[in-house]
């Protein structure tokens, strides 16, 4: 119940600053999350992006009032946040397959798309597997790249998978793989940082401090250090195919983990781990950062006192 109350919250928020300037950090500061959090959590949740959220709601209403009143084209456009009209227009025929111009054209059919209602239903009685880990700091060695944060809740998008494969045919994995942990690649994805609409993505190895042939290796090739802090994870295996099996398991994490078990995410990086010989289905792990949530107001006292 508590991420559907939040993700409520940041809905009616949207709603009511639609017309004007919305960023997700403003949004989770809001619900006094961070920017990463919030983003990871909407998106997965919702299965869109806050930032596609707000386009299609924009383009709907505006789709509207075209229709009912005689407002010019430019203004409209201006009304919902475009710079331009030529822009909006781009953007109104993507959404509607009509231009705007004939949105006062009787008989023309256009796209709605509603607010977003949060439901309860039934979530749970099911047994998820998954372990706690805890981490020393940790140092990779990898190859980054950088996407867009729009690509999270695409089904159906390869880009980090074709990074791999990019990465393969020019035997850059293969490599890596020498100054690593036997048969062990790891998937890493950076914390969104504030205003930034992209987020890191790296291929590396676990590498020790004593790695002095992957220093020389690093610096002649251009890959870098990827260092993470001490701190505990939660694991999920991901069980299928493709890459869409992660994805399923973020969704685990945020509707049937979190809200029963005691912990909250934390900003650090999450990756997956991807084994030569794993378990039969096993696609990779997922590690996720969590810490344990504050205790609620008064529960300490009752901890200390042995009531329940």
């Amino acid at each position: 119940m508590e991420w559907i109350r939040t993700l409520q919250k940041a809905i009616d928020y949207v709603e009511e600053h639609l017309l004007e300037e919305i960023r997700f950090d403003d949004v989770a500061g809001q619900l006094n999350l961070s920017p990463y959090e919030f983003h990871r959590a909407f998106s997965f949740l919702s299965g869109m992006t806050l930032n596609t959220y707000v386009r299609n709601r924009r383009l709907s209403l505006a789709g509207q009032e075209l229709a009912k009143t005689d407002k010019k084209v430019v203004d409209i456009a201006m009304k919902y946040g475009f710079e331009s009209q030529d822009g909006f227009t781009k953007a109104f025929m993507r959404f509607h397959g009509v231009a705007p111009k004939y949105a006062k054209t009787a008989g023309t059919q256009l796209v709605m798309f509603n607010p977003l209602s949060i439901k309860v239903s039934f979530e749970g009685g099911r047994k998820i597997d998954y372990r706690i880990e805890k981490t020393e700091k940790q140092r990779f060695l990898a190859i980054t790249r950088t996407f867009p944060t729009e690509i999270i809740e695409e089904t159906g998008n390869h880009d980090i998978s074709d990074f791999w494969d990019e990465c393969y045919e020019q035997n850059m994995v293969q490599a890596l793989k020498q100054f690593g942990t036997e048969g062990i690649l790891y998937g890493l994805c950076a914390p969104l940082k504030e205003n930034e609409t992209f987020f890191e993505y790296g291929i590396g190895v676990l590498v020790n401090d004593e790695a002095a042939d992957a220093d020389a290796f690093a610096r002649s090739k251009g890959y870098r250090y990827w260092e993470t802090a001490p701190c505990t994870y939660v694991v999920f295996n991901c069980i299928g195919e493709d890459g869409e099996c992660i994805g399923d398991a973020w969704e685990l994490f945020y509707k049937e983990f979190l809200p029963q078990s005691g912990y909250e995410s934390c900003v650090e990086s999450d990756y997956e781990v991807y084994f030569d010989e794993g378990k039969d289905g096993l696609f990779c792990e997922l590690w996720i950062p969590i810490k344990s949530k504050p205790l609620a107001p008064g529960a300490a006292n009752l901890l200390v006192s042995g009531r329940s």
